[in-house]
């Protein structure tokens, strides 16, 4: 019963964070500079240090197609099935029901069971994953629903905001020299190493801080709607995942449990863009991440992962 343990203390972290901040240890204002610290320095350097021991294989390249279509795919069907919602409600829904959460959950999640190999499946399931996540769920949402008429969204502004993230320039270096067979130096692995350690802490503890409990009788059904949603996805992705994909029992594990990764922590933030609710979607995001690490434990377990 040791590997439960893990996530155990994860929720430890979570819930610390959130008691800490609660009395006074921590501001609301500390949240944005541990989020920085995560997506800027430990995120990349815990992408860095998995792919150290990566050995090229092309067929794992599908595994960006599957991350960009499992993200997308919500978008849209939520699009046709929301219609007769306001249009508020349908950003939230639209923008919250797709996408997921990895770098700062899924990947220090899955690395705690499945070890190198499970962080590069994720960072290559997030390499498609980040194009809706970063960027494409805000254009496509605005775009669809016209909540922001004065705004131009295009190919070019899409592909810009993907590249200021270094999160995905990340990913996409690491995939080019997985593509051209690179292999990193050891030096270079020895170097993040310690960066690297910090991020499941430090990724925890930012959720903590974001965790924000309402007690708004139409925030709870608007969020038990959209967790619902994505528990369906989720469960239709990652059964596909696992029996339906061409790798090894290993990777399509590792695929069938990121598939289901909480709502993504730019989610807020896009869907207050869109003039939806940003506190709506931050407790939806809370409440997600509690469900995902609950379900993703309990997926570890039935395989029998204990590593």
């Amino acid at each position: 019963m040791n590997f439960l343990l893990k996530p155990l203390a994860f929720l430890l972290i979570i819930f610390g964070g959130y008691l800490l901040k609660r009395f006074g240890f921590f501001k609301e204002t500390d949240y944005p500079l541990i989020t920085k610290i995560v997506l800027n320095i430990t995120l990349p350097a815990a992408v860095i240090n998995g792919f150290g021991g990566f050995q090229r294989d092309t067929s794992l390249f599908l595994i960006i197609v599957l991350g960009f279509m499992c993200s997308f795919l919500p978008l849209l069907i939520t699009f046709l099935l929301s219609k007769r919602m306001s249009k508020e409600r349908r950003v939230f829904t639209m923008i919250n029901s797709s996408g997921y959460n990895i770098g700062c959950f899924a990947l220090p999640v899955v690395q705690s069971f499945f070890g190198p190999a499970g962080t590069v499946v994720t960072c290559l399931f997030d390499t498609g994953n980040s194009m809706i996540m970063t960027g494409g769920s805000y254009a496509v949402t605005s775009s669809l629903l016209h909540t922001n008429p004065g705004e131009k969204t295009s190919i070019s502004s899409i592909i810009k905001k993907l590249a200021s993230s270094i999160p995905f320039d990340t990913y996409m270096l690491m995939l080019l020299l997985a593509i051209f067979n690179i292999r990193i130096p050891d030096g270079v692995i020895t170097f993040v190493s310690p960066f690297a350690s910090a991020n499941s802490f430090l990724a925890m503890l930012m959720l903590g801080l974001m965790f924000k409990p309402v007690r708004n009788p139409l925030y709870i059904k608007d969020t038990i709607l959209v967790v619902a949603v994505r528990l369906l996805f989720s469960t239709c992705f990652s059964l596909f995942l696992y029996w339906c994909t061409p790798f090894s029992l290993e990777i399509r594990q590792i695929l069938a449990v990121v598939a289901f990764a909480p709502i993504g922590s730019l989610a807020p933030a896009f869907t207050e863009k869109c003039h939806g609710d940003g506190s709506l979607s931050s407790f939806a995001n809370s409440i997600s991440v509690i469900v995902s690490l609950i379900i993703m434990t309990g997926m570890v377990v039935v395989m029998g992962i204990t590593a």
